[in-house]
Protein backbone atom coordinates (compact mmCIF):
# COMPACT_ATOMS: atom_id res chain seq x y z
CA UNK A 1 0.00 0.00 0.00
CA UNK A 2 1.32 3.44 -0.93
CA UNK A 3 1.53 5.64 2.22
CA UNK A 4 -0.45 8.86 2.26
CA UNK A 5 1.38 12.02 1.35
CA UNK A 6 0.45 15.49 2.51
CA UNK A 7 0.24 17.86 -0.42
CA UNK A 8 -0.66 21.56 -0.27
CA UNK A 9 -1.59 23.44 -3.43
CA UNK A 10 -1.24 27.20 -2.88
CA UNK A 11 -2.96 29.44 -5.43
CA UNK A 12 -2.72 33.22 -5.23
CA UNK A 13 -6.03 35.06 -5.58
CA UNK A 14 -6.28 36.98 -8.89
CA UNK A 15 -2.52 37.41 -8.66
CA UNK A 16 -1.67 39.94 -11.40
CA UNK A 17 -4.73 42.06 -10.67
CA UNK A 18 -4.19 41.86 -6.91
CA UNK A 19 -0.58 43.06 -7.27
CA UNK A 20 -1.80 46.05 -9.29
CA UNK A 21 -4.43 46.88 -6.67
CA UNK A 22 -1.91 46.52 -3.87
CA UNK A 23 0.57 48.85 -5.57
CA UNK A 24 -2.03 51.42 -6.59
CA UNK A 25 -4.61 52.23 -3.87
CA UNK A 26 -6.78 54.01 -6.48
CA UNK A 27 -7.48 50.62 -8.10
CA UNK A 28 -8.61 48.87 -4.92
CA UNK A 29 -12.20 47.69 -4.95
CA UNK A 30 -12.54 48.51 -8.64
CA UNK A 31 -12.95 46.18 -11.66
CA UNK A 32 -9.60 45.98 -13.41
CA UNK A 33 -8.18 43.93 -16.29
CA UNK A 34 -4.47 43.30 -16.69
CA UNK A 35 -3.60 43.32 -20.39
CA UNK A 36 -5.69 44.17 -23.43
CA UNK A 37 -7.62 47.39 -23.99
CA UNK A 38 -11.15 48.48 -24.82
CA UNK A 39 -10.22 48.55 -28.52
CA UNK A 40 -8.09 45.42 -28.97
CA UNK A 41 -6.08 42.72 -27.23
CA UNK A 42 -6.84 39.97 -24.76
CA UNK A 43 -7.23 40.14 -20.98
CA UNK A 44 -4.44 38.29 -19.14
CA UNK A 45 -6.09 38.51 -15.70
CA UNK A 46 -9.07 40.14 -14.04
CA UNK A 47 -9.82 41.30 -10.50
CA UNK A 48 -12.68 39.70 -8.61
CA UNK A 49 -14.65 42.91 -9.01
CA UNK A 50 -14.37 42.48 -12.80
CA UNK A 51 -15.11 38.76 -12.72
CA UNK A 52 -18.60 39.51 -11.40
CA UNK A 53 -19.32 40.95 -14.85
CA UNK A 54 -17.97 37.92 -16.68
CA UNK A 55 -14.56 39.40 -17.40
CA UNK A 56 -11.89 36.70 -17.22
CA UNK A 57 -8.59 35.52 -18.63
CA UNK A 58 -8.52 35.32 -22.45
CA UNK A 59 -11.59 37.56 -22.81
CA UNK A 60 -11.25 40.02 -25.66
CA UNK A 61 -10.73 43.58 -24.44
CA UNK A 62 -13.68 44.78 -26.52
CA UNK A 63 -16.10 42.25 -25.02
CA UNK A 64 -14.72 42.79 -21.51
CA UNK A 65 -15.42 46.54 -21.75
CA UNK A 66 -18.87 45.85 -23.15
CA UNK A 67 -19.72 43.55 -20.24
CA UNK A 68 -18.19 45.91 -17.69
CA UNK A 69 -18.30 49.57 -18.81
CA UNK A 70 -16.42 50.69 -15.66
CA UNK A 71 -13.53 48.31 -16.39
CA UNK A 72 -10.03 49.76 -15.98
CA UNK A 73 -7.27 48.32 -18.17
CA UNK A 74 -3.78 48.06 -16.68
CA UNK A 75 -0.57 47.23 -18.53
CA UNK A 76 1.12 44.03 -17.26
CA UNK A 77 4.33 44.41 -15.23
CA UNK A 78 5.88 40.96 -15.28
CA UNK A 79 9.09 41.96 -13.53
CA UNK A 80 7.01 43.13 -10.58
CA UNK A 81 4.98 39.90 -10.56
CA UNK A 82 8.22 37.92 -10.65
CA UNK A 83 9.59 39.93 -7.72
CA UNK A 84 6.47 39.26 -5.62
CA UNK A 85 6.45 35.59 -6.65
CA UNK A 86 10.05 35.20 -5.46
CA UNK A 87 9.08 36.50 -2.01
CA UNK A 88 6.20 34.03 -1.83
CA UNK A 89 8.36 31.09 -2.90
CA UNK A 90 10.95 32.04 -0.29
CA UNK A 91 8.23 31.50 2.32
CA UNK A 92 7.40 28.08 0.83
CA UNK A 93 11.00 26.92 1.13
CA UNK A 94 11.00 27.70 4.85
CA UNK A 95 8.55 24.82 5.21
CA UNK A 96 9.83 22.23 2.72
CA UNK A 97 12.35 21.76 -0.06
CA UNK A 98 9.75 19.82 -2.05
CA UNK A 99 8.21 22.80 -3.84
CA UNK A 100 6.94 22.56 -7.42
CA UNK A 101 6.01 25.98 -8.85
CA UNK A 102 3.48 25.72 -11.68
CA UNK A 103 3.61 29.41 -12.54
CA UNK A 104 4.24 32.72 -10.77
CA UNK A 105 1.04 32.39 -8.76
CA UNK A 106 0.69 28.73 -7.77
CA UNK A 107 2.75 25.84 -6.46
CA UNK A 108 2.57 22.39 -4.90
CA UNK A 109 4.25 21.74 -1.57
CA UNK A 110 4.90 18.26 -0.19
CA UNK A 111 4.86 18.71 3.61
CA UNK A 112 4.76 15.01 4.53
CA UNK A 113 8.10 15.69 6.17
CA UNK A 114 8.53 19.41 6.81
CA UNK A 115 11.03 21.79 8.35
CA UNK A 116 8.61 22.90 11.08
CA UNK A 117 8.03 19.40 12.39
CA UNK A 118 4.30 20.06 12.27
CA UNK A 119 2.23 16.92 11.55
CA UNK A 120 -0.82 18.96 10.45
CA UNK A 121 -0.79 19.99 6.79
CA UNK A 122 -3.97 21.97 7.43
CA UNK A 123 -2.30 24.14 10.09
CA UNK A 124 0.78 24.57 7.93
CA UNK A 125 -1.38 25.82 5.04
CA UNK A 126 -3.07 28.32 7.36
CA UNK A 127 0.30 29.53 8.60
CA UNK A 128 1.72 29.87 5.08
CA UNK A 129 -1.31 31.84 3.87
CA UNK A 130 -1.12 34.14 6.91
CA UNK A 131 2.58 34.76 6.34
CA UNK A 132 1.97 35.60 2.67
CA UNK A 133 -0.64 38.14 3.76
CA UNK A 134 1.53 39.62 6.53
CA UNK A 135 4.81 39.75 4.61
CA UNK A 136 3.66 40.32 1.03
CA UNK A 137 0.22 41.89 1.42
CA UNK A 138 -1.76 39.49 -0.77
CA UNK A 139 -4.27 36.74 -0.09
CA UNK A 140 -3.88 33.13 -1.16
CA UNK A 141 -6.10 30.07 -1.19
CA UNK A 142 -5.00 26.51 -0.52
CA UNK A 143 -6.08 22.94 -1.00
CA UNK A 144 -4.74 20.15 1.17
CA UNK A 145 -4.98 16.43 0.43
CA UNK A 146 -3.17 13.16 -0.25
CA UNK A 147 -2.22 13.94 -3.86
CA UNK A 148 -1.70 16.83 -6.26
CA UNK A 149 -4.91 16.30 -8.23
CA UNK A 150 -7.26 16.50 -5.23
CA UNK A 151 -5.26 19.32 -3.60
CA UNK A 152 -5.54 21.46 -6.74
CA UNK A 153 -9.30 20.99 -6.95
CA UNK A 154 -9.63 21.72 -3.23
CA UNK A 155 -7.71 25.01 -3.52
CA UNK A 156 -10.46 26.37 -5.74
CA UNK A 157 -13.21 25.34 -3.34
CA UNK A 158 -13.19 28.31 -0.94
CA UNK A 159 -11.64 31.03 -3.12
CA UNK A 160 -10.75 33.76 -2.51
CA UNK A 161 -8.73 33.77 0.72
CA UNK A 162 -9.82 30.34 1.92
CA UNK A 163 -8.70 26.76 2.10
CA UNK A 164 -10.11 23.25 2.12
CA UNK A 165 -8.69 20.00 3.44
CA UNK A 166 -9.77 16.69 1.95
CA UNK A 167 -8.65 14.05 4.45
CA UNK A 168 -7.66 10.57 3.25
CA UNK A 169 -10.93 9.03 4.42
CA UNK A 170 -12.94 11.74 2.64
CA UNK A 171 -11.28 11.57 -0.79
CA UNK A 172 -13.73 9.00 -2.20
CA UNK A 173 -16.87 10.89 -1.21
CA UNK A 174 -15.33 14.24 -2.23
CA UNK A 175 -14.57 12.98 -5.73
CA UNK A 176 -17.94 11.26 -6.12
CA UNK A 177 -19.89 14.41 -5.25
CA UNK A 178 -17.77 16.70 -7.43
CA UNK A 179 -19.30 18.14 -10.60
CA UNK A 180 -17.40 16.81 -13.60
CA UNK A 181 -16.77 20.35 -14.88
CA UNK A 182 -14.69 21.00 -11.74
CA UNK A 183 -12.26 18.17 -12.43
CA UNK A 184 -8.85 19.68 -13.12
CA UNK A 185 -7.93 19.03 -16.75
CA UNK A 186 -11.48 18.44 -17.96
CA UNK A 187 -12.18 21.35 -20.31
CA UNK A 188 -15.38 22.53 -21.94
CA UNK A 189 -15.24 20.12 -24.88
CA UNK A 190 -14.61 17.08 -22.69
CA UNK A 191 -17.28 18.22 -20.24
CA UNK A 192 -19.86 18.38 -23.03
CA UNK A 193 -18.82 14.96 -24.27
CA UNK A 194 -19.17 13.54 -20.77
CA UNK A 195 -22.61 15.13 -20.41
CA UNK A 196 -23.67 13.39 -23.63
CA UNK A 197 -22.52 10.10 -22.11
CA UNK A 198 -24.51 10.71 -18.93
CA UNK A 199 -21.47 11.66 -16.82
CA UNK A 200 -22.28 14.68 -14.67
CA UNK A 201 -20.52 13.92 -11.38
CA UNK A 202 -17.55 11.97 -10.11
CA UNK A 203 -19.94 9.21 -9.08
CA UNK A 204 -21.19 8.93 -12.67
CA UNK A 205 -17.59 8.79 -13.89
CA UNK A 206 -16.71 6.13 -11.33
CA UNK A 207 -19.50 3.89 -12.63
CA UNK A 208 -17.80 3.62 -16.04
CA UNK A 209 -15.30 0.86 -16.84
CA UNK A 210 -11.74 1.42 -18.03
CA UNK A 211 -12.71 0.01 -21.43
CA UNK A 212 -15.62 2.44 -21.74
CA UNK A 213 -13.49 5.45 -20.81
CA UNK A 214 -10.60 4.49 -23.08
CA UNK A 215 -13.01 3.89 -25.95
CA UNK A 216 -14.45 7.39 -25.62
CA UNK A 217 -11.45 9.38 -24.32
CA UNK A 218 -8.40 7.47 -25.58
CA UNK A 219 -5.32 7.57 -23.35
CA UNK A 220 -7.05 9.99 -20.98
CA UNK A 221 -9.55 7.25 -20.09
CA UNK A 222 -7.25 5.47 -17.64
CA UNK A 223 -6.35 8.84 -16.08
CA UNK A 224 -10.04 9.62 -15.45
CA UNK A 225 -10.59 6.09 -14.13
CA UNK A 226 -7.81 6.51 -11.57
CA UNK A 227 -8.24 10.10 -10.38
CA UNK A 228 -11.94 9.69 -9.57
CA UNK A 229 -10.81 6.92 -7.21
CA UNK A 230 -8.26 9.22 -5.60
CA UNK A 231 -5.33 7.52 -7.33
CA UNK A 232 -2.76 10.02 -8.58
CA UNK A 233 0.82 9.15 -7.71
CA UNK A 234 2.63 12.05 -9.37
CA UNK A 235 5.26 13.36 -6.96
CA UNK A 236 6.00 16.99 -6.19
CA UNK A 237 8.94 17.47 -8.56
CA UNK A 238 11.44 19.98 -7.23
CA UNK A 239 14.85 18.41 -7.80
CA UNK A 240 14.30 16.88 -11.21
CA UNK A 241 16.37 18.20 -14.11
CA UNK A 242 13.88 18.02 -16.94
CA UNK A 243 14.40 16.80 -20.46
CA UNK A 244 12.14 19.64 -21.51
CA UNK A 245 10.71 22.85 -20.07
CA UNK A 246 7.24 23.98 -21.10
CA UNK A 247 4.45 26.45 -20.42
CA UNK A 248 0.91 26.39 -21.75
CA UNK A 249 -2.51 27.92 -21.19
CA UNK A 250 -6.07 26.75 -21.80
CA UNK A 251 -8.40 29.59 -22.75
CA UNK A 252 -11.90 30.12 -21.40
CA UNK A 253 -12.87 31.42 -24.84
CA UNK A 254 -11.52 29.81 -28.02
CA UNK A 255 -9.20 31.96 -30.12
CA UNK A 256 -9.58 32.22 -33.88
CA UNK A 257 -7.22 35.10 -34.69
CA UNK A 258 -3.46 34.59 -35.00
CA UNK A 259 -3.00 38.13 -33.64
CA UNK A 260 -4.77 37.18 -30.40
CA UNK A 261 -2.77 33.95 -30.34
CA UNK A 262 0.53 35.84 -30.57
CA UNK A 263 -0.52 38.04 -27.65
CA UNK A 264 -1.14 34.93 -25.57
CA UNK A 265 2.06 33.28 -26.76
CA UNK A 266 3.95 36.39 -25.62
CA UNK A 267 2.61 35.82 -22.09
CA UNK A 268 3.36 32.09 -22.27
CA UNK A 269 6.90 32.81 -23.48
CA UNK A 270 7.39 35.07 -20.43
CA UNK A 271 6.55 32.17 -18.13
CA UNK A 272 8.73 29.77 -20.12
CA UNK A 273 11.72 32.14 -19.99
CA UNK A 274 11.39 32.43 -16.21
CA UNK A 275 11.27 28.65 -15.83
CA UNK A 276 14.36 28.27 -18.01
CA UNK A 277 16.23 30.85 -15.94
CA UNK A 278 15.15 29.21 -12.69
CA UNK A 279 16.46 25.84 -13.89
CA UNK A 280 19.48 27.51 -15.52
CA UNK A 281 19.02 25.59 -18.78
CA UNK A 282 18.78 26.28 -22.51
CA UNK A 283 17.60 24.19 -25.44
CA UNK A 284 17.76 23.78 -29.18
CA UNK A 285 14.30 22.48 -30.13
CA UNK A 286 11.25 24.77 -29.84
CA UNK A 287 7.81 23.16 -30.07
CA UNK A 288 4.50 24.96 -30.47
CA UNK A 289 1.57 22.97 -29.10
CA UNK A 290 -1.90 23.72 -30.44
CA UNK A 291 -5.11 22.15 -29.16
CA UNK A 292 -8.17 22.96 -31.25
CA UNK A 293 -11.78 23.45 -30.16
CA UNK A 294 -12.61 19.94 -31.39
CA UNK A 295 -9.92 18.68 -28.96
CA UNK A 296 -7.56 17.52 -31.70
CA UNK A 297 -3.94 18.41 -31.05
CA UNK A 298 -1.06 19.47 -33.26
CA UNK A 299 2.61 20.22 -32.61
CA UNK A 300 5.03 22.16 -34.79
CA UNK A 301 8.76 22.07 -34.03
CA UNK A 302 12.03 23.57 -35.18
CA UNK A 303 15.55 22.63 -34.07
CA UNK A 304 18.27 25.29 -34.07
CA UNK A 305 22.02 24.69 -34.34
CA UNK A 306 22.59 26.47 -31.02
CA UNK A 307 21.10 26.65 -27.50
CA UNK A 308 18.64 29.43 -26.64
CA UNK A 309 16.74 30.45 -23.50
CA UNK A 310 15.70 34.07 -24.11
CA UNK A 311 12.10 35.05 -24.75
CA UNK A 312 12.93 37.10 -27.86
CA UNK A 313 14.52 34.25 -29.78
CA UNK A 314 11.88 31.77 -28.58
CA UNK A 315 9.07 34.04 -29.80
CA UNK A 316 10.79 34.57 -33.13
CA UNK A 317 10.70 30.82 -33.78
CA UNK A 318 7.20 30.43 -32.34
CA UNK A 319 5.85 33.10 -34.68
CA UNK A 320 7.36 31.27 -37.62
CA UNK A 321 5.75 28.02 -36.44
CA UNK A 322 2.37 29.70 -35.86
CA UNK A 323 2.19 31.04 -39.39
CA UNK A 324 3.66 27.88 -40.89
CA UNK A 325 0.18 26.78 -41.98
CA UNK A 326 -3.38 27.97 -41.56
CA UNK A 327 -5.34 27.00 -38.48
CA UNK A 328 -7.90 24.32 -39.19
CA UNK A 329 -10.19 25.44 -36.37
CA UNK A 330 -10.42 27.81 -33.41
CA UNK A 331 -7.88 27.17 -30.65
CA UNK A 332 -8.54 26.30 -26.99
CA UNK A 333 -4.94 25.78 -25.80
CA UNK A 334 -1.49 27.01 -26.76
CA UNK A 335 1.81 25.89 -25.35
CA UNK A 336 5.53 26.35 -25.94
CA UNK A 337 8.19 23.84 -24.95
CA UNK A 338 11.94 23.79 -25.24
CA UNK A 339 13.77 20.46 -25.31
CA UNK A 340 17.05 19.01 -26.53
CA UNK A 341 18.41 20.74 -23.41
CA UNK A 342 21.98 21.22 -22.25
CA UNK A 343 21.37 18.98 -19.23
CA UNK A 344 21.33 15.33 -18.29
CA UNK A 345 18.50 13.57 -16.43
CA UNK A 346 19.32 12.84 -12.82
CA UNK A 347 17.41 10.30 -10.80
CA UNK A 348 16.57 10.79 -7.17
CA UNK A 349 14.59 9.00 -4.51
CA UNK A 350 12.06 10.65 -2.26
CA UNK A 351 11.38 8.81 0.98
CA UNK A 352 7.80 9.25 2.16
CA UNK A 353 6.45 8.37 5.56
CA UNK A 354 2.90 8.23 6.83
CA UNK A 355 1.65 10.64 9.48
CA UNK A 356 -1.75 11.66 10.78
CA UNK A 357 -3.32 14.25 8.51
Amino acid sequence: MIPNRKIIHVDMDAFYASVEQMDNPLLRGKPIAVGGSENRGVVAAASYEARKFGVKSASSGVMAKKNCPELIFVKPRFERYKEISSKIQKIFYEYTDLVEPLSLDEAYLDVTINKKGNPSATLLAQEIRQRIYNEVGLTASAGISVNKFVAKIASDYNKPNGQKTVNPEDVTSFMEELAIRKFHGVGKVTTEKMYQLGIFTGKDLKSKSVDFLERHFGKSGIFYFNVVRGVHNSEVKSNRISKSVAAEHTFDTNLSSEIFMMEQLDLIADILERRLKKKNVAGKTITLKIKYSDFTQQTRSKTLPYFISGKGMILEVVKELLYQERMKNSVRLLGISLNNLNTEERKFVVVQLKFDF
